[in-house]
């Protein structure tokens, strides 16, 4: 499989990564051998990046793929993620330093290689939604702190709140790595907002993520699921997925994602969730994309998709 650099971090990741949050529902639901089957198959297959969160599962997914992967003796690229609640903002370095000691404990390991701030940036600061003040003056000081612990070896931010507070912490350059929402219904991150389309403009943030030499971590590549064409769940997935950057519900961006479906067989993809993906990894300034699974075969689409490489030119620049 394809592997990319991860921004400043140095290190080659997959093209592919594991997203192992609760969309999917596989490392927070499943069963323990389904996981492992699931894990063991991706390394094979050459993925390398494997993504989790204490939020997800409520610490499930954390303690699941901690299992795995030691069962496993992997050596992989592991990242995690911390939260900070209205009332970490009395001691956000306090805060920090006890998540980063709670995920370890729950994997069962004395590093991550990479620990993101995992709340949305905003200007004005209030409940889950971080002041990007408090993460450029607080959160990233904390974060390089147990960094020289030894604790991590990079450190990331997810890219989802407000454009412009987003930018600003880009352009600080105090992160390592930032994940980005990008995919064939919101194509903004990438270059220009399609004329009249619904959601959020992230106005070419990986661009801005590339000039910064920041790794970049693709986010909702298929819109929650909804890039399958579908609004169908598998019993261990996320039943009902808010759109993140999209059309105000999920209902509405299965539609548009309908939409692409006579661009499948021009494009020589085998479902839409293919041309999706390959779209995402048709960017330059993409370092891994992220996609979660409930099922092994969905696993092996994946693979199967980013294994045929980037979608030819033309076809990327109708989706966009």
């Amino acid at each position: 499989m394809e592997k990319r650099r991860l921004g400043r971090t140095g290190l080659m990741v997959s093209v592919l990564g594991y997203g192992a949050g609760a969309v999917g529902g596989l490392f927070t639901k499943g069963r323990p051998e389904d996981q492992e089957r699931a894990a063991a198959r991706a390394i094979e297959a050459g993925i390398n990046y494997f993504d989790t969160a204490a939020l997800y599962g409520d610490g499930e997914s954390e303690r699941n793929l901690g299992r795995v992967l030691k069962a496993l003796r992997a050596d992989v690229i592991v990242g995690s993620k911390v939260r900070l609640s209205a009332e970490h903002r009395a001691d956000v370095a306090k805060a920090i330093a006890q998540g980063m000691d709670d995920t370890l404990k729950r994997m069962g390991r004395d590093h991550v290689d990479l620990f993101q701030l995992h709340n949305p940036l905003v200007a004005k600061d209030g409940g889950d939604r971080l002041a990007v003040d408090i993460a450029l003056e607080q959160v990233a000081p904390a974060l390089d702190k147990v960094r020289k612990a030894g604790k991590t070896r990079f450190i990331g931010l997810s890219g989802v709140g407000e454009t412009t507070p987003l930018h600003r912490a880009i352009a600080s350059k105090l992160f390592d790595t930032v994940q980005v929402v990008y995919n064939a219904l919101n194509p903004s991150a990438g270059g220009a907002m399609p004329k009249g389309a619904p959601g959020q403009d992230y106005d070419r943030l990986l661009d801005k993520a590339k000039a910064a030499d920041m790794g970049t971590i693709i986010i909702r590549a298929l819109a929650g699921g909804a890039l399958s064409g579908t609004a169908e769940r598998h019993p261990l997935a996320m039943q009902m997925v808010d759109p993140i950057g999209s059309a105000p519900d999920f209902a509405a961006d299965v539609a548009r994602a309908k939409e692409l479906q006579p661009l499948v067989r021009e494009a020589g993809a085998s479902s839409l969730a293919e041309l999706a993906e390959r779209f995402v990894i048709s960017h330059p300034a993409v370092s891994t994309m992220l996609v979660g699974y409930s099922t092994l075969e969905q696993l092996e689409a994946a693979i199967a998709a980013v294994n045929k490489g980037p979608l030819p030119e033309a076809i990327s620049k109708r989706i966009a």
